[in-house]
């Protein structure tokens, strides 16, 4: 293989190929993941780069044969559309600080979630359920010569505000809704290390973010349909989830990428989340069974694992397309419509000028089809308020760019 080609056609474009695959990964994300971690932009060789990118999904999930607690069929409607559409911005800037240090900082959307099937047979579950994120991130590396490529070690630091509401029917009578509002925030931390070797645009890297403890979860319990005045409550301790990222890439002949990613999140630590009033505390501590807690945030989710591989190819100086195939385990298990996803994804990179690329994505994928009802665990059960089934439906993604470089 001539190598001084293959960096001349490799080094350049195809190594924001992985970018291209990335910005499609919000379309299969489990969970309450939408744009996750990302830090690809920490590797660019260039001493200064900025970029910006969002991300529109469009999931296609249908609710069908619902029925309310005990198999009741309220006649409020059989079916459902089980998810909206989203964006997932994302905004970063790398700077190489001195020889052999590089530090990033990015803000993101990491987490979020929103469904509003409305009045529905299913409503004692959820009417309208709606989960956002900002993350505010700062990540630096230090790199140094072993062997043929480069060795880095990376080390950062994050913070994460999380708010949201959910309203449901209180008894299978429209208008008697309930809503509880919530907001909570937390720090977390990364390390990771990788490995390069930029004549044949080789990159390992393998990076841990850690948990994000959410101790502080306060907001309203709104039962004003039925009850006068609106109650002060506070949340369980909880975690956002940990989780750890393989990512490969390698050039495979003049002008030819070959990228995969394996990850493991962590989403097993979010069972059911208890919701108590304030001024309880000296009563019972708050937890899930506690007497005095008023609600729960039910999620029941089981680890996510999800698997990528692609290619990418220069066709010149000024453009690169890649492709990609991905496979994300659902994270729900028999309560909730988060199933295993399968999803096929393309982009293109266009560079007019050496600091300038401008990027454009698409994908498309199934969500697999299933079953939500009652679920038990660690001695609780969930999904007693509905039950319905769901097929295998369509989602789609499209995502934009642009990367600047001083």
């Amino acid at each position: 293989m001539n190598i001084l080609r293959l960096k001349a056609l490799a080094g350049a474009g195809c190594f924001s190929i992985a970018l291209i695959g990335a910005a499609m990964h919000p379309a299969h994300a489990g969970g309450l993941e939408r744009g996750g971690y990302d830090i690809d932009l920490l590797f660019d060789p260039a001493p200064v780069a900025t970029e910006a990118e969002a991300t529109y999904v469009m999931p296609d999930r249908k609710y069908k044969n619902a029925k309310g607690p005990g198999g009741t069929d309220f006649g409020l409607g059989t079916s459902a559309d089980g998810a909206e559409d989203y964006w997932v911005p994302r905004i970063g800037v790398k700077a190489q600080v001195v020889q052999g240090v590089d530090c990033m900082v990015d803000y993101s959307q990491p987490w979020g979630a929103h469904t509003a099937p409305g009045l529905w047979n299913g409503a004692e579950s959820n009417v309208e359920t709606d989960i956002k994120s900002n993350n505010y991130a700062g990540t630096c590396s230090y790199k140094f010569d072993v062997g043929k490529g480069q060795l880095r070690f990376i080390g950062g630091v994050f913070y994460q505000d999380i708010s949201g509401f959910k309203e449901s029917l209180l008894a299978p009578v429209p208008g008697l809704i309930g809503r509880v509002d919530l907001e909570a925030n937390g720090w977390g931390w990364r390390a990771g290390v990788a490995y390069e070797i930029p004549d044949i645009a080789l990159r390992a890297s393998l990076v841990y973010n850690s948990r994000v403890k959410l101790d502080n979860i306060s907001g309203t319990l709104d039962l004003t349909s039925v009850a006068k005045g609106i109650t002060p409550i506070y949340g369980e301790n909880t975690y956002m989830p940990d989780s750890v990222e393989l990512k490969l890439q390698s050039g495979i002949a003049p002008g030819w990428l070959a990228f995969g990613s394996i990850k493991w999140v962590n989403w097993s630590l979010l069972q059911s989340v208890a919701i108590c009033p304030q001024g309880t505390q000296a009563i019972a501590a708050c937890y899930t069974g506690s007497p005095v807690e008023a609600t729960s945030l039910d999620l029941m989710y089981r680890d996510g694992w999800t698997v990528s591989g692609g290619i990418g190819h220069k066709f010149n100086d000024q453009w690169s397309a890649a492709g990609q195939l991905t496979w994300d385990r659902g994270t729900s298990h028999g309560y909730g419509a988060q199933t295993d996803t399968w999803t096929i994804g393309g982009g293109v990179a266009y560079t007019p000028q050496p600091n300038i690329e401008v990027r454009l994505a698409g994908a498309i994928g199934v969500m697999t089809s299933g079953h939500s009802g009652t679920v038990t665990a660690e001695g609780y059960t969930a999904g007693t308020d509905a039950s319905y089934d769901f097929g295998n439906d369509l989602v789609t993604a499209i995502s934009g760019g642009i990367k600047i470089k001083f």
